[in-house]
């Protein structure tokens, strides 16, 4: 009789804690460099830019901006979320420790990373699919942003806009 309580207890908080989670995030991914996966949805009362990143590319350095910016507003519910691809040119590294050792050594980054994969065409993962679903805008290279706000509803800022550019602070600002 514990037992099913107790499970029953854990099915319902869990079944709450995904409720009402917007489409976009309704997706469970890998971690970087793990087995482990978790659901974005875990994300969904915050405001996110996610990102598909490369280590070798001309736009690596933007980890610097958006390192910066995500320890600034991580308190008022912000995350950023970084997808390593190697969809243009094989930019990035084919082995997943290599990245996370590289973002961790060369660029402190602490924000959450997942596991390599596609982000644009049939082959992309099932989040970027349902990015560019709601855009219309598939990343046309490396760091790409699409900018999630609490209501499920996604912009998209191409790879030129930088992390500390004022058109992409001001509309993360808006939603939080």
């Amino acid at each position: 009789m514990k037992k099913t309580l107790i499970t029953l207890v854990i099915f319902y908080l869990s079944g709450s804690l995904l409720a009402n989670c917007p489409e976009v995030l309704d997706h469970e991914v890998r971690l970087l460099d793990s087995k482990e996966t978790e659901s974005l949805c875990q994300y969904k009362n915050k405001v996110i830019l996610a990102v598909n990143v490369a280590s070798r590319c001309g736009y690596t350095p933007q980890y610097t901006g958006l390192q910066n910016l995500y320890k600034e507003l991580k308190d008022e519910d912000f995350v950023i979320l970084a997808f390593p691809s190697r969809d243009f040119l094989w930019q990035e590294f084919s082995d997943e420790s290599d990245i996370k050792e590289f973002c961790s050594t060369e660029y402190g980054v602490t924000f959450p990373m997942f596991a390599t994969s596609p982000v644009k065409g049939r082959n992309a993962n099932n989040f970027y699919k349902e990015l560019i679903k709601e855009t219309g805008i598939e990343p046309g290279w490396n760091f790409h942003k699409y900018l999630i706000g609490r209501d499920g509803k996604v912009s998209s800022f191409n790879t030129k806009v930088e992390p500390n550019s004022s058109e992409l602070i001001s509309s993360i600002k808006s939603l939080l």
